[in-house]
């Protein structure tokens, strides 16, 4: 019998962050729960990191996922947004590692959509749309960051049940000459 999983995805954020929990049994993935942490009356920084690190660690009490997938920050027009967010994601894989998860997996955005929409520029409300018939789910417009979590979630499950296919293209010169002893001159 398959070991079942649970998978906490997390889309961070430095005035909202989402996360979304999938279980996983075999190859089935089904939907447990969802939300959204809002920090926009927050002013202070610190603070701000202090109660991501408490709500992901109320999360993980509460699910105890085993897994976790988060997105990886990009580097857009300032720089200063990028050190934000990293802040965010280091403050959330802190909490997640102190409560249990043994693994850690980060996403770029593009990454997540394209697993579940087929497309790397999809929408956010694209994202909800296919994530509602994946997981036979209805899901509210209001939390769009904790569907984006979500999509982390069921990204990192299909990367993890399809290893192949998502080794593809990955390796470099190392895997090549492993692959190719004939090429060596």
């Amino acid at each position: 019998m398959p070991q079942e999983r649970i998978i906490l995805g997390i889309d961070p954020g430095t005035l909202l962050l989402g996360f979304g929990i999938v279980r996983v049994n075999g190859k089935k993935a089904e939907y447990v729960d969802m939300g959204v942490l809002d920090l926009r009356k927050e002013a202070d920084a610190y603070a701000k990191l202090r109660a991501i690190y408490e709500c992901i660690g109320e999360v993980c009490k509460s699910y105890h996922p085993t897994e976790l997938a988060i997105e990886s920050p990009f580097y857009g027009k300032n720089a200063q947004v990028v050190l934000k967010l990293g802040r965010a994601q280091g403050a959330a894989i802190l909490a997640a590692l102190e409560y249990g998860v043994q693994s850690v997996t980060e996403y770029a955005p593009r990454k997540a959509k394209e697993a579940i929409v087929g497309n790397g520029a999809a929408s956010k409300e694209q994202v909800q749309m296919m994530l509602e018939k994946t997981l036979g789910v209805k899901l509210e417009s209001r939390h769009l960051d904790a569907t984006d979590a979500l999509a982390i979630a069921l990204c990192h499950h299909f990367q993890t049940a399809q290893p192949l296919a998502a080794a593809k293209g990955k390796g470099g010169w190392e895997q090549f000459l492993k692959d190719h002893p004939d090429r060596i001159a």
